[in-house]
């Protein structure tokens, strides 16, 4: 029926016609066990059949709510799922959507529910009901002395949608869920985000210590499925395990069970930058700031800057758009030399400005601004910079905000990762090779070094080997499958790579040959013709270094499994001295196998 016909039916008679026999469809989703893959439950929802348009069931929950008859609409579906699932013989339990609203409405008892859900033969102790939250519950221990009948008769309680929406920790105190459903918005995506993963560790302790199972909806990425099982999650739904169908089912796809049969260990997120991922944007240092046009005269700018004694520069602006800067210390300097009035008083603005300021759209991240703060044209510490939005001029920011804010976000930093390279230092990286560990399986311990670096930087500075050891930092990240294989930092030079990969050695070798072609390009020509420089060792003596290489050290790990993630590392390192002494980039230990 067309959409348009919809409008002939009041709400009323839409729901009239939905609480009839046969007009709604049920359908099944499964919830299966993580570990196992095994379905030991299905979702029930409901579908509209037979309604004019494009009326779904949210629509009508919305106008049943309307009508003070969400109760029996609720009822209406609990009653045709449980038939429908009775009917199919399905495995496992069943779960149940009702609203914390219909279930306190005074139309509604608990004898009701209870009729509802086993008329048709299903046993009660095979139910779940989940408490979906459209609008605040006010009482939420009214709710939870409600819910008690419904236990007592063998049913479990649900709290459905945890982290979006209504559903909050008094809920859970109060009604003492035996389930807990993470809402999608926190379990799509887990795998790569940091924050996500951070909100979803805690509500595991919480549940831990409450005594709660726990189950990951909205799964459809085989990547957030892996770290469902690796945080300990028990169950998991989403389009990925199954979509809502007709017909409920007794297993999972071949397919589904081909993604958990790897047994890698997720890389799981980390902050790239400050662990608290605040959004701190160039917007926030904005200064309002009058500007001039190109027509304008040094003179008139110079009336602006007596006007003004807080500019430290203005924004030449043409059309709307920036073009120039005019620095306020330089325009005096200029103008108190001998005869410049006369000469550059009446001149256009244009003469005296930097026509080629640092731009920033208000939206940039001060932390992309780094590589700024390190360039070679340091102007911006007095000019500042423009803020603009979509090329059109906003104000002005200054130099000195943006490197005492840049350097606040570099010290928070520090705090959770190496301030260099933001990559993870040694404490992340020892947690995973733990992780690596308990998991039983085969991996690879690659240690990183760079050769005489310490000349180098003595011979350079740090600016250079700065930009040696990110040189090397993303081009381990690049040639790493960052699902599988983790890169930390662990200090000055060397970085440590925990491989799962099973080309793990050709990808060492991709980072050598790489680091090796372009690193001579931080050297000076006259250095790179004679091979190397002159510098002074550790004993302080004088000595000829070679250019600058990179080394690896690996250990190639095999069930049973070293149990203490030190001994590890010191074979990694001493494969590393090796590869040192002897003059070759990758140098790898025969396979171990060991229970010490």
């Amino acid at each position: 029926m067309p959409a348009s016909l919809a409008f002939h039916y009041t709400p009323h008679a839409m729901l009239e016609r939905a609480l009839i026999a046969g007009s709604l469809r049920p359908v099944f989703q499964p919830v299966v066990r993580v570990d196992t893959l095994d379905v030991v439950a299905h979702e029930g929802l409901s579908r509209c059949a037979f309604m004019p348009g494009n009326i779904s069931i949210l629509d009508l929950l919305d106008m049943a709510r309307m009508e003070g008859r969400l109760a029996e609409l609720e009822l209406h579906a609990a009653r045709t799922l449980s038939a429908a699932f009775e009917t199919q013989a399905a495995p496992g339990r069943l779960l149940v959507n009702l609203s914390a609203q219909a279930i306190l409405h005074d139309s509604l008892r608990p004898d009701d529910v209870l009729a509802a859900l086993s008329n048709s033969g299903l046993d009660p102790a095979r139910v779940t009901i989940e408490v979906t939250e459209r609008d605040v519950v006010e009482s939420p221990s009214r709710l939870a002395h409600a819910l008690g009948y419904l236990r007592a008769h063998g049913m479990r309680i649900a709290l459905d949608d945890f982290g979006n929406g209504h559903s909050n920790f008094e809920m859970w105190n109060e009604i003492h869920p035996d389930v807990v459903k993470i809402d999608r918005y926190l379990i799509n995506g887990l795998s790569r985000s940091a924050g996500r993963l951070a909100i979803v560790r805690s509500l595991c302790q919480v549940a831990e210590s409450l005594g709660t199972d726990l189950v990951g909806e909205g799964v459809e990425d085989p990547a957030d499925l892996r770290v469902l099982r690796d945080l300990g999650i028990p169950y998991a739904q989403g389009f990925l395990l199954g979509r809502p169908a007709e017909c409920a089912v007794r297993e999972v796809s071949t397919e589904v069970r081909q993604v958990l049969r790897t047994a890698a260990v997720p890389v799981l997120p980390r902050p790239r930058g400050p662990v608290t991922q605040r959004p701190t944007q160039v917007s926030h240092l904005l200064m309002e700031a009058p500007s001039v046009q190109p027509r304008q005269t040094n003179d008139e700018v110079m009336a602006l800057f007596m006007e003004h004694p807080e500019l430290h520069a203005v924004a030449v602006v043409k059309d709307g758009h920036p073009i120039g800067l005019i620095n306020r210390r330089l325009v005096n300097e200029r103008m108190a030399q001998p005869f410049a009035r006369e000469l550059l008083a009446r001149k256009s603005c244009t003469a005296l400005m930097n026509s080629a300021p640092l731009v920033c759209d208000e939206n940039r991240s001060l932390e992309s601004l780094a590589d700024v703060l390190r360039g070679e044209d340091q102007r911006y510490l007095a000019d500042g910079f423009i803020v603009t939005r979509q090329g059109h001029y906003l104000g002005l920011g200054t130099g000195e905000a943006l490197v005492r804010r840049v350097s606040e976000l570099r010290i928070e930093a520090a705090r959770h990762a190496n301030p260099l390279t933001f990559l993870p230092g040694n404490i992340p990286t020892t947690e995973h090779l733990e992780r690596l560990i308990d998991g039983g399986e085969c991996f690879t311990v690659v240690h990183v070094d760079l050769t005489d670096f310490k000349p180098f930087n003595d011979h350079y500075g740090y600016s250079r080997g700065d930009e040696m050891i990110r040189l090397l930092s993303g081009l381990l990240s690049e040639h790493v499958d960052p699902s599988l294989d983790f890169v930390g930092h662990i200090g000055g030079d060397d970085f440590v790579v925990l491989f799962q990969s099973d080309d793990w050695e050709a990808r060492c070798q991709c980072v050598i040959d790489a680091f090796n072609s372009r690193s001579p390009q931080l050297f000076d020509a006259a250095d790179l013709v004679n091979g190397g420089l002159r510098g002074k060792d550790r004993r302080g003596d004088p000595q000829f270094f070679p250019c600058t290489t990179v080394v690896m050290g690996a250990v190639e790990l095999q069930p049973p499994l070293p149990q203490r993630a030190q001994s590890i590392a010191m074979l990694a390192a001493r494969a590393k001295r090796h590869a040192k002494r002897v003059h070759v980039g990758l140098h790898v230990f025969p396979k171990l196998a060991t229970a010490t």
